[in-house]
């Protein structure tokens, strides 16, 4: 039984299940799909993170695309919002080969239209495709797909003409190269704008930088590398370099969702679009006009910023509480204007946050402990099929299993099905559980007005999810 599957992220799945014929004809089904749904321009665009399988997956979309009747683009190895972008400059569609963040074993297919994103109609177009194409597998053929290199530097300069020169002056910045696809282009972007950007932590094998839920490897390094003082902040992103990652002086790392409240209030954002996962300092302390919540996935929040500006809100942009950050509208950043760009993207909110705490004259703790935002947790349980969490959250569902459930804790006092179960304890606190649609993992969020507490409760709540599971997920 394959891996393969649609979730938040686009198609993701094992590296065996993709690698030839499956690659070929999803991305068969793609065009096949975009052709009859979508008429226009016939050329693709092709983009890669840098795991050893991504190569030979971008070549097999290429020979899928030449075979659709698309003329390929090979653009490298680059950050899938820099594919979008060169994407959207030419008006056509785009393939981005990646994992993002979860391991090196796995790998997935992300698609875009001229417009951006794909929906959720748009996959469904796709898997309908996919049963009128011939699983084959890839041809022995060189690529027949032209080379350009050039999307990554109009990627560079679209901040470069936005944020003024000076922006990020006087600041001493680690950065935690890994993996990243952008672990180059992000340190000179620093620098660019005055920082002192120092590379560490290089790899030459790919790590799985998950920026919600962190592996343990990834703080214990965080904090041994910010103890030495030496640093104002840490920055990095997941694979593909559409999710961020910061560190305060300190070494503890920024929640995704506070990076997102920071950037769109330094960028003056009016409505801001948000899954359900974020925090709820958004609506109580953050300032903007309108807060929209959605479910879990950035169609989801693409959906909730094209519904806001057809209502007539702007500017308007979204966030993930991963740190993605989705500019919906045009805005004006010092003395430059930074186009909509509506999908993921880790480099804005780096770059904002960063001027935004400049700006301040203080420190990134201080200015996290100025929005008064409390705490919030989270983590995953690995190797859960979607049949036990589904099971289990909808026992939750059950007003008599959720009390008993959540006896030891504290008592409901609301529900939110939006996308999973979400359940707003008493003394200000929420525990959160949702399947992850990227991999086989039950997730579990949760908010308190301390950390100490949020961590327990993610603790309790992952534990007690496996016991009720019968504990046969997290192996």
């Amino acid at each position: 039984m394959s891996s393969l599957k649609f979730g938040t992220s686009g198609l993701r799945g094992l590296v065996v299940d993709l690698v030839g014929g499956p690659s070929f004809a999803y991305a068969q089904a793609f065009f096949h799909a975009l052709a009859a749904g979508h008429p226009g321009d016939r050329t693709v665009v092709i983009g890669r993170d840098l795991r050893a399988s991504s190569p030979e997956i971008a070549a097999t979309v290429a020979e899928a695309a030449a075979a659709s009747g698309f003329a390929a683009v090979d653009c490298g190895a680059l950050p899938t919002p820099a594919l979008a972008l060169e994407a959207m400059r030419r008006g056509a569609c785009a393939v981005m080969v990646t994992g993002s963040h979860i391991p090196e074993d796995r790998n997935g297919l992300k698609f875009y239209r001229a417009e951006g994103e794909i929906t959720k109609a748009d996959e469904s177009a796709i898997l309908s495709a996919l049963g009128a194409v011939a699983e084959t597998g890839a041809p022995s053929a060189a690529s027949p797909a032209t080379q350009e290199r050039g999307a990554i530097e109009r990627y560079r300069q679209r901040y470069r003409d936005a944020f003024p020169a000076d922006a990020l002056a006087g600041l001493r910045i680690a950065v935690y190269q890994q993996s990243s696809v952008a672990r180059d282009l992000l340190s000179d972007l620093l620098a660019a704008f005055g920082a002192e950007a120092v590379a560490i932590g290089r790899s030459e094998t790919f790590v799985p930088i998950d920026t919600e839920a962190h592996r343990p490897e990834d703080i214990a390094f965080i904090r041994e590398v910010m103890a030495s003082g030496a640093y104002d902040a840490l920055v990095t992103t997941d694979g593909d370099a559409d999710r961020p990652l910061m560190a305060d002086g300190a070494g503890r790392i920024v929640r995704g969702d506070i990076l997102g409240l920071i950037t769109a209030r330094h960028l003056g954002v009016d409505t801001v679009v948000v899954p359900v996962t974020a925090g709820s300092a958004l609506e109580r302390t953050s300032g903007f006009r309108r807060v929209v919540r959605t479910k879990v996935g950035s169609p989801f929040v693409i959906a909730g910023m094209e519904a806001a500006r057809a209502d007539g809100a702007t500017p308007v942009a979204g966030f993930e509480a991963n740190g993605g950050f989705l500019l919906g509208s045009d805005v004006v950043v010092g003395h430059g204007r930074l186009a909509a760009l509506p999908t993921r993207d880790a480099m804005l909110p780096i770059l904002a946050t960063l001027a935004a705490m400049r700006a301040s004259g203080g420190t990134l703790a201080e200015l996290v402990t100025s929005l008064d935002a409390g705490e919030m947790a989270s983590d995953r349980l690995p190797n859960t099929p979607s049949e036990l969490s589904g099971a289990f959250l909808g026992r939750l569902d059950d007003e008599t299993f959720r009390a008993d459930f959540l006896r030891a804790i504290g008592t409901p006092q609301a529900i939110d099905r939006q996308d999973g179960v979400r359940i707003e304890l008493d003394g200000g606190r929420t525990i959160h559980f949702r399947a992850s649609g990227n991999a086989p993992e039950l997730r579990c969020y949760a908010e308190a007005p301390s950390a100490e507490a949020a961590q327990e409760l993610v603790r309790w709540g992952l534990a007690a999810a496996r016991d009720a599971m019968g504990g046969r997920s997290g192996a």
